[in-house]
């Protein structure tokens, strides 16, 4: 029974990521070349229910490639030096 509670509770804890708008969108805008532009990925971003949600899963697993709830990796390194 346990197995099956935390199999459900890793499911929900996921389920953002199948309503995320990037899901529907071109993967590449959300991880450019180095010095390539991330206006595209960012104006899905401000829409997207649940950019909170990735925002949060982002800096919890250090992700350090692409954008992430809105924000590069430099951005979301400087957010979270300024948290600590």
């Amino acid at each position: 029974m346990r197995e099956l509670f935390l199999v459900e509770a890793e499911s929900e804890e996921l389920g953002w990521q199948e309503r995320a708008l990037c899901a529907q969108t071109d993967p590449e805008a959300f991880f450019p070349e180095k010095g390539g532009s991330t206006r595209e990925a960012k104006k899905v971003c401000q829409t997207c229910e649940v950019r909170i949600e990735c925002l949060e899963a982002a800096l919890s697993n250090d992700e350090r490639f692409g954008i992430w709830g809105g924000l590069s990796e430099r951005e979301r390194r400087k957010l979270k030096k300024r948290a600590v």
